[in-house]
């Protein structure tokens, strides 16, 4: 299986932004994880990140045929985006919306998800283990 792991705007200063929120890791940290937790379970996976909602459509669009999965992290882009939700319903991708905190728990504009109308499930508030979590669901090897 191979797993397209796209993150959005701002995940870049993970560590330096909203620690008490986002947690003290870093970006590179992440990846390494996401790597980790995919190689334990023998999925390849491709990790990018991009504060460009274009970016983000052009790497869904180009996913097609070359990928089995999408885990999206779209960072604010979950609230705004209807290009993001327009290229997945294109694509068609199994797709699995990922959350390091629990938008549900914040602001109220935060509890709009334009990804999750695509996506076949959401884990959230998990920090980096909601990443480990859309992995092993995808892999079908249940979802802790």
């Amino acid at each position: 299986m191979k797993i397209l792991v796209l993150n959005g705007p701002n995940l870049n200063l993970l560590g330096v932004r909203e620690p008490a929120i986002y947690g003290s890791r870093s970006y590179s940290d992440l990846v390494s994880f996401v790597r980790g937790v995919a190689a334990n379970l023998g999925v390849e996976v491709d990790v990018r990140q991009s504060n460009h909602e274009g970016e983000l459509v052009t790497w869904i669009q180009q996913s097609r045929g070359e990928f089995d999965a999408i885990v999206l992290n779209a960072a604010a882009y979950t609230h705004t985006s209807v290009a993001i939700l327009d290229a997945l319903k294109a694509v068609g991708a199994r797709t699995v919306e990922v959350h390091l905190s629990d938008p549900m728990t914040r602001e109220g504009f935060r509890h709009v998800s334009f990804v999750s109308m695509a996506a076949e499930a959401t884990f959230k508030g998990r920090g980096f283990d909601s990443y480990a979590d859309a992995i092993r669901y995808l892999a079908g090897k249940g979802n802790n």
